[in-house]
């Protein structure tokens, strides 16, 4: 099995009917069906859906239109409606659940060419890190299925890793699309806080969600991000920021400022991931860049803030899946007050029971003051640290995790283990910046190659730039670019 070619090339082959418009799309129904089940990556196929965005294409295409994305097939994370299709966020309280309507971003993707072909796995409501919260089934690692594919988005970044598809859209609260990307050698984007619709986007924390974008390159998630980027009408927190055209190519980086933040170098991120990073620098110095070292002082308090913030905000949000309003009711109970606690036990897997508690408790009388409020005031603190870093560099490089992809079972008898996985991500998150993790080459653990992450952090509205610098790092490692075991194995 080969990886699909460039996204750019499958619209010319399309566009120039080199290949009919259904081409790559069979062949991917066609893998997902294979090899999906293997990986646990997929919860759904989309077929009557891809025949329904195929069927139009070839008029649309005689007839002129500019389809920037023309026959490339997309896999959706199952926390973005499409209509008409299951989209349970890996929670039985939402197994049959059918929107009647699109998300902003997928609307723009089938308006702009795109078909949807799956609906990928997730950590239940998009809470947790390795995709082992999923109500249904764990995902796994292409590179290593013993291994975690990250979360919360790990079935997204499962199936573009295992060259399934060419490219998947995830949602991202904490780093649950970069983190995954990371751990399976892709690329994944989680824009400026504003820049894609989250209409659509079943909530966990409304100040912290943002659609991300998963492509096997830099190029390619460019490609993929311009085409939903956007101010939205039905979102008020989306902005009218004009998107730039997009520059889906690497960039000369001589006189570019890149800042390495001292956190990326603490001993407790992996020896071979910083030894990576030190010498991704020595490489960008050779192509002219300029690097400072800098601190971000408050990074350090990002995971408590972070685990406060989104808690409390998904206390709020997942207030509606009761059961009764929303979601799948249990037997009849003798009262109302006994409906609500057997749906709700019945529905909701023990993570998202856990934060909803903890975010219930952070905002009850007595705590608010103690916990929300105080968290809230060191999230202003973290986003005047970026804002001040960005005064003195144009981008931040790091690591994008501590370490490479844990196996299965290793971090769940943990919670606060497993929390910390997004200590690198989660800042972006808070700070309302966009970030990008690229591949930068391999390790060896156990007899396993196993990706490197790095990640680029710019100001708001920077993605272009985070896009074209990522093109010219990923240029530095080609060893990145093989693929999994698991897709040469199919070969």
């Amino acid at each position: 099995m080969n990886a699909f070619p460039p996204v750019p090339e499958m619209v010319a082959a399309v566009r120039s009917k080199r290949v009919a418009p259904d081409h790559f799309v069979t062949e991917s129904l066609r893998r997902l069906e294979q090899h999906g089940g293997t990986l646990g990556a997929v919860l759904s196929l989309t077929k009557e859906r891809a025949q329904a965005d195929l069927a139009p294409l070839s008029a649309r295409l005689a007839g002129g239109e500019d389809l920037p994305l023309a026959g490339v097939p997309i896999a959706i994370k199952d926390n973005i409606c499409v209509r008409g299709t299951t989209t349970t966020c890996g929670s039985r309280i939402l197994e049959s659940y059918r929107p009647p309507y699109d998300a902003t971003a997928v609307e723009r993707l089938v308006r702009a060419g795109a078909v949807i072909v799956a609906k990928t796995n997730l950590d239940e409501f998009a809470m947790g890190s390795s995709t082992e919260n999923s109500a249904f089934f764990p995902a796994k690692n292409p590179w290593d299925l013993a291994r975690v594919p990250g979360g919360s988005s790990g079935g997204s970044a499962s199936v573009v890793a295992a060259a399934l598809v060419p490219a998947a859209l995830g949602s991202e609260t904490g780093g649950s699309v970069r983190q995954p990307a990371a751990f399976t050698g892709i690329a994944g984007l989680k824009p400026t806080y504003g820049r894609v619709s989250r209409y659509g986007l079943v909530a966990f924390g409304s100040s912290l969600d943002q659609i991300g974008t998963f492509a096997r390159t830099a190029a390619d998630a460019a490609l993929i991000h311009a085409v939903i980027a956007g101010r939205d009408p039905r979102d008020a927190t989306s902005s009218d920021h004009p998107v730039e055209p997009n520059q889906a190519r690497s960039m000369d980086l001589k006189g570019l400022r890149v800042g390495i933040p001292k956190e990326g170098h603490d001993s407790a991120i992996d020896a071979r991931i910083r030894a990576r990073l030190s010498a991704t620098q020595e490489r960008l110095l050779a192509a002219g860049a300029v690097i400072r070292e800098l601190s971000l002082p408050h990074a350090k308090y990002a995971i408590p803030t972070y685990y406060i913030v989104a808690t409390a905000e998904a206390s709020s949000n997942l207030a509606r899946h009761d059961g009764m309003h929303c979601g799948v009711a249990a037997p009849p109970e003798k009262d109302l007050l006994h409906q609500y606690l057997r749906n709700r036990a019945q529905g909701f897997g023990a993570e998202v029971t856990r934060r909803i508690l903890l975010g219930t408790f952070c905002l009850s009388s007595g705590y608010y003051d103690a916990y929300y409020e105080r968290a809230m005031r060191v999230r202003s603190l973290l986003a005047r640290d970026y804002r001040a870093a960005f005064e003195q560099v144009d981008v931040l490089l790091g690591p994008t995790t501590p370490t490479p992809a844990f196996k299965h079972g290793e971090k769940t008898s943990d919670p606060l283990q497993m929390y910390l996985a997004d200590v690198l991500t989660a800042g972006a998150n808070l700070a309302g910046v966009p970030a990008l993790s690229i591949r930068a080459g391999h390790l060896t653990e156990g007899g396993s190659e196993l990706p490197i992450g790095l990640q680029l952090t710019g100001p708001a509205w920077s993605e272009n730039l985070l896009f074209r610098v990522g093109a010219a790092i990923e240029s530095y490692w080609p060893e990145a670019d093989r693929l999994p075991p698991f897709v040469r194995s199919q070969a």
